[in-house]
């Protein structure tokens, strides 16, 4: 199984490296860490719309353990925002992914600032968006389940592993969702570069390292269609995607939105 395989990875890693100076474990959780989570993170994605396995349980069980490594006790919330995401997409009152006002304004169109909100984009995602949402409970079991068995992985993993291996793990996780080529799919699903286009792809080779998970618009269409079967849907509709606007490099796209000043938060498309 992908998750348990990448779990034990990041885990070998983390173990490998505790200890180092930050001359070793933080090149090794830029390249290879942040890599392994990103694909976690899709993992969950996965989980998130039941694609894993059959029945539900299985989906949030796997996304606990896919979640160990990640530090910040986020799969559950992620699952039920990101459904929410879907049946609400543009709606600044139940669409967690579309930054707030006051987010785009703090943020605007300097690329100092753009710099330091790719950086610490999970954690905005995780923190200040859902409290934006006040129509949608924050906390409920699923979550408080959430952050036990979190705590009780990193506890495991503390005593199992040493402090030390936190730093790797923490800026593996942090950069995953950051300053870095995989991150800019955040940037990627909806940022509007081409006018009346909502939703893009990416069709470049970083995809076989992240799940496919930059076959956006494919997912979007077919939310049923697991990561494997994603390519596929392009293949058997090409009428439906070749006239579309996609990308093909997520590094080239993290440097465009940082410096081209006509790209920003607000550039979204919002409903209501």
């Amino acid at each position: 199984m992908w998750t348990a395989g990448l779990v034990a990875a990041q885990l070998a890693l983390a173990w490998a490296v505790a200890g180092r100076s930050w001359l070793v474990w933080l090149p090794c959780a830029y390249v290879a860490g942040a890599t392994i989570d990103h694909a976690l993170w899709v993992l969950v994605h996965e989980c998130s719309h039941n694609l894993v396995f059959r029945w539900r349980l299985a989906n949030r069980v796997t996304a606990l353990v896919a979640n160990i490594p990640l530090v910040f006790p986020a799969a559950m919330s992620f699952c039920k925002y990101h459904l929410l995401h879907h049946r609400h997409m543009g709606e600044p009152a139940l669409d967690a992914d579309l930054p707030g006002p006051t987010e785009s304004w703090l943020v605007g169109r300097s690329a100092v600032r753009k710099t330091i909100w790719v950086s610490l984009l999970g954690l905005i995602q995780g923190t200040a968006r859902p409290l934006r949402l006040t129509g949608v409970r924050l906390v409920d079991g699923w979550a408080l389940v959430n952050v036990a068995s979190q705590a009780a992985g990193l506890a495991a993993l503390v005593w199992w592993l040493g402090p030390a291996a936190l730093k790797y793990l923490t800026a593996s996780a942090v950069i995953a969702v950051g300053l870095h080529p995989l991150g800019a799919r955040w940037i990627q699903e909806h940022y509007v570069v081409q006018d009346g286009q909502e939703t893009y792809s990416y069709y470049g080779p970083l995809n076989r390292l992240a799940f496919n998970v930059g076959y956006h618009n494919e997912h979007h269409d077919v939310i049923t269609v697991p990561w494997s079967k994603l390519p596929d849907v392009r293949r058997i509709a090409p009428e439906f995607y070749d006239g579309l606007y996609a990308h093909y490099s997520w590094t080239k796209l993290l440097v465009r939105f940082i410096r081209d000043r006509r790209l920003s938060l607000f550039s979204r498309m919002v409903r209501g």
